[in-house]
C-alpha cells in the first residue's frame, strides 16, 4: 500500500467514525469506542500526509496536518479533565479540517484524488 493509499484509507475511516460518533449518544461506550478510532485515524492521516508532497515540497494544506497533530491530543486531554465543551469544539474543528482537506483533494486540479475521480492528469 502506498502512502497516498494509507492516507486516503485513514481519512475515509476517520470520516466514517466521525459521522458515527455524531449519531451516537454522547459519553456512552460506543461513542468512546468510535471516538478513539476516529482520533487514531485522524492522527494516521495527519502523519502520513507529510510523505505526500507536491513537487518535493509541503503545501499549505499541510498546516491542517500540524493543527490535527496538536488538536487531537488537546481534545483527548480536555475530555479526560471533564471539559466536554472544549473537547466538542476541538473534535468538530478536526472534523471540519478533514472535510476541507477532502474537498481540496477532490476538487483541486493536479491532485491524485481529482485525477482518479475526474480522469484528469
Amino acid at each position: 500500500m502506498s502512502t497516498i493509499h494509507l492516507h486516503l484509507a485513514a481519512s475515509l475511516l476517520a470520516l466514517g467514525c466521525i459521522v458515527t460518533v455524531l449519531a451516537l449518544p454522547k459519553g456512552e461506550f460506543a461513542h468512546r469506542l468510535f471516538g478513539r478510532a476516529a482520533a487514531a485515524f485522524l492522527l494516521i492521516a495527519a502523519i502520513s500526509s507529510f510523505w505526500i508532497q507536491a513537487r518535493g515540497h509541503l503545501s499549505p494544506i499541510h498546516i491542517l496536518s500540524v493543527v490535527t497533530l496538536v488538536n487531537v491530543p488537546l481534545a483527548i486531554w480536555a475530555v479526560r479533565r471533564g471539559r466536554v465543551a472544549a473537547h466538542k469544539r476541538a473534535m468538530l474543528a478536526n472534523a471540519g479540517g478533514l472535510v476541507v482537506a477532502g474537498l481540496f483533494a477532490v476538487f483541486a486540479p493536479g491532485r491524485y484524488l481529482h485525477a482518479v475521480l475526474f480522469g484528469a492528469a
